[in-house]
Formats: structure tokens, sequence, C-alpha cells
């Protein structure tokens, strides 16, 4: 009478092991493609204003990447649910990175960077759907919370580590435009091992769908609910308020709040911050959830945290810049981890890549309009992008309150 129990809790804790494994394996792959796309982007901004590019220009570039990174998604996210291609999508989107950024160290002009930004960016909007579906199978054993937060901190690993290697290159070879060519160049390393270990985890778990709990089937539905859209709605907002890091870096430098050479240095800090926040805002979600609530909560806390850090980047002397950015990582965190494992428990699992698709189109054409936004606002007054950005932010928390009292969808 009892052999079958203590059969089930062994299946049930060997699930478990596999789940968190793939977890980490997962966050191993985004380790080493943040090393990649975070050293980028932590150069980046700089490496605009070598070329010649005005504060227009930069928001122009770190918006359009984000726009087609986001705006494509839902297409790639109903594709990956259609076709159940999840591998195949992830694979294909990591590849794009292994062309795009490398390719940077020829770029002549800013348009130029634009399009290979553009072009990462579309690496992502391919895999980020069907990558985050793979992930939330895995994570529904061991928590949502909780595993999107592990796979942010090693996410954030990579973004620390990357800007580290641009910086150790630059101070080698000179923070000039050949310095910068030579650091992007180096990033094809990690680009690589990058797509040896997604495909490892491929081997290894070809399915992640059997690593989830066996649920009844839900009942079928039309949509995805309004507590859904409220909440998408209120993350849009978040977004628009949240400046691109090529806008602060391009401010820190133009105003000289730190060497060249050492703005990478800075990036890396806030991507660590960035890190330890996404675990705590990964317990407190998965607490939030086990006590009944939705965790909308912690996004919007989070949101309201942030709205302090563009006064203190765009108008703050001496060291107030840089608590500005930690307070802009800290928001950063809340829309990198658990915005995104919210999602999971919005929706069933059947529309969960559309659902990611759409979540991540509308946050990114909020992202474009915001960064144009702000772009324009800094060259005529940067108390005026301050005061566009902690807006946005208040708003946006206020919305995701509303959302939290919303009905979820079938």
């Amino acid at each position: 009478m009892t052999e079958p129990p203590r059969t089930a809790d062994a299946a049930t804790a060997s699930r478990r092991r596999r789940a968190f494994r793939f977890v980490l394996l997962m966050g191993l792959v985004s380790l080493l493609a943040d090393m990649c796309y975070e050293g980028m982007r932590s150069a980046i901004g700089p490496y605009l204003a070598l070329l010649g590019a005005s504060s227009t220009a930069v928001g122009f570039v770190a918006g359009l990447g984000e726009f087609v990174g986001y705006g494509l998604r839902y297409l790639t996210g109903r594709l990956a649910d259609r076709t159940g291609h999840y591998w195949a999508l992830t694979i294909a989107g990591y590849a794009i990175n292994l062309i795009a950024v490398p390719a940077l160290a020829l770029a002549g002009h800013w348009w130029t960077v634009a399009a290979l930004v553009a072009l990462e960016r579309l690496g992502k909007a391919v895999r980020s759907p069907a990558r985050s579906t793979l992930l939330s199978f895995a994570a529904e054993e061991i928590g949502q919370g909780k595993s999107f937060a592990i796979h942010e901190l090693l996410d954030q690993v990579g973004g620390v580590a990357g800007p580290l290697v641009v910086t150790a290159v630059l101070l080698v070879a000179g923070d000039g435009i050949h310095g910068h060519r030579w650091a992007f160049a180096a990033l094809a390393v990690p680009a690589v091992a990058n797509l040896a270990v997604l495909l490892i985890a491929r081997r290894r778990v070809p399915d992640p769908r059997h690593l989830a709990p066996q649920k009844p089937p839900a009942a079928p539905g039309t949509g995805m609910g309004a507590a859904y859209w409220t909440y998408v709605a209120g993350v849009a907002l978040i977004a628009a308020g949240l400046a691109d890091w090529a806008l602060v870096s391009y401010h820190l430098e133009v105003t000289h709040a730190a060497p060249t050479a050492l703005l990478p240095i800075v990036y890396a800090a806030a991507m660590a911050a960035d890190a330890v926040a996404a675990l705590v805002a990964g317990w407190l979600f998965d607490r939030s959830r086990d006590r009944g609530g939705r965790g909308t909560g912690v996004v919007a806390g989070a949101a309201v945290i942030a709205a302090g850090f563009a006064p203190l980047v765009f108008t703050g002397g001496a060291v107030l810049p840089f608590v500005g950015v930690a307070l802009w990582a800290f928001g950063l965190a809340a829309t990198e981890s658990v915005a995104k494992a919210t999602i999971a428990t919005l929706v069933s699992p059947e529309r969960r890549g559309r659902a990611y698709g759409a979540y991540y189109a509308v946050f990114g054409a909020a992202w474009w309009l915001g960064s144009l936004a702000i772009g324009a606002l800094y060259a005529r007054s940067p108390a005026a992008a301050a005061a566009f950005c902690s807006g946005c932010l208040l708003a946006g928390a206020a919305v995701l309150a509303i959302s939290g009292r919303a009905r979820r969808a079938n």
C-alpha cells in the first residue's frame, strides 16, 4: 500500500532535479550570450559618440534595436506555439548573435552600427519567446519566481563579465575607435561558446514540456484575459521610462562623469546590482504567490524605486549619477526576471509562446518610443528627460496595482 506513493515521490524528485539542472544549463546559455550582448551594449554609447552621433541619434539607435528585438516577438511566439519548434527558433536566434556583434568591428558610420544593433536584436526576437517558454515548463516544477530569478542571476554574471572583457581590451588597445573595434571582435569567443552549450542543452532535454508536473488540461479560452493585458500595459509604461544604457552612458561620456575606458566597469557594476535584485525579487514573487497573491506588486514596487534613477543620472553631480545607475539596474532587474515569470502565471501553457511574444512586442514598442522621447527631451533639457522617465515609471506602477485585481484568462 505504501509503495506507489514512494515511487511517485521518487519520480517527482527526479523530475525536479532534472528541471533544476535544465534551468542552470539555460542560465549558462544566457550567461555566454549576455557576455556578448552586454559587452557590446556597455560600449555602444561611447562608440556612437566617437562616430559622431548626436544624442537624438543615440536614442534612435537604442530604440530601433529594442523595437526590432521586441516588436517581432509576437509573430515568433505564435510561430513557436503553432509549430512546437521551440528549440529550432532558440538556436536560430542565438546563431544571429554570432554574426551581428563581431561585425561591429567593421562599422565605419553610426548608421552601420544601427543596422547591426537591429540585426542582433532580430536574433533575440527569434529566440526569446521560444526560450522563455522552454524555461517556463521547467519552472512549473521548482517555482516560476525562483527559476526566472536564477536565470536572470546567471544572465547578469555574463552581463558583468562582458563589460569587463571590453574594458580590458580598451585598456590595452586604447579607448578610441580602433580599441572599440578590437573589443567587439573579442566578443566572438563567448558567442561561439553560447551555441556550443545550447546544443548540449538540446541534446540532454529534447522536450522540456516533460519536466512540468502533469495537470488536467485547461478549459479552452478565446484570449489572454484582462489581467494579462492590463499587466502588459503597466510594464509598457515602465519600459518607456527606463532609459537605454546607450543614452545613460552617452550622458556620462559627454559630462565626463567617468573616464571613457571605465564606463563598461560602471555598466558591469549595474549588472551585478541587477543580479542581486533579481534574486530578491524572485524570492518575493514566489512568497507572494504562496500567499495567494499574483506577485505584480513586486514589479510595481521595483518601478517606484527605479523612478528615482533619472533625476540622479541626468541632473545629479558627483556620485549621484552612479547612485541613479544602481536604481536603474533595480528597475531593469524586475522587468528581466519576475515580470516574465508573471506571464507564466497569467496564461495557460498552450498560449504561452504568443503571450510572451505579445508582451515583448508591446514592451519593445514602448521602449523604442520612450527612447526616442528621452533622447529628444535630453537634447533640449536633461531635466525634462528625467521628469519623463520618472513619470512613466510611477504611472506603470499604478497600472500594475490595478492589474492585480483583474481576472485571469482561462
